[in-house]
């Protein structure tokens, strides 16, 4: 019988914090930054055992580096509004 590989376990986390990084505003930005470092280290993994789950670990450095982005804009929009004169007054 044909089995096929386990997936790596560090690109199945890297996927699973860069879609924690774009949803949930209180912890996105230590999650991206963690997403990317994981999905790093999980490619190289999979490169050096041939493993599986190269595009989980895609996925995961591209949603982690986008929720990081999401999760800065967020902040500067806050920051800028709140330092901002009222418009009119």
């Amino acid at each position: 019988m044909n089995e096929r590989p386990e997936t790596n376990r560090l690109a199945i986390i890297a996927l699973t914090l860069g879609i924690v990084s774009i949803f949930v505003p209180l912890i996105g930005i230590p999650s991206g930054v963690v997403g990317i470092f994981m999905s790093i280290a999980a490619k190289k993994e999979i490169a050096r055992t041939n493993g599986y789950g190269d595009s989980f670990a895609t996925a995961g450095l591209i949603c982690s580096i986008i929720g990081l982005l999401f999760q800065l804009i967020l902040i500067l929009i806050g920051v800028l509004s709140f330092y901002s004169e009222p418009i009119g007054g």
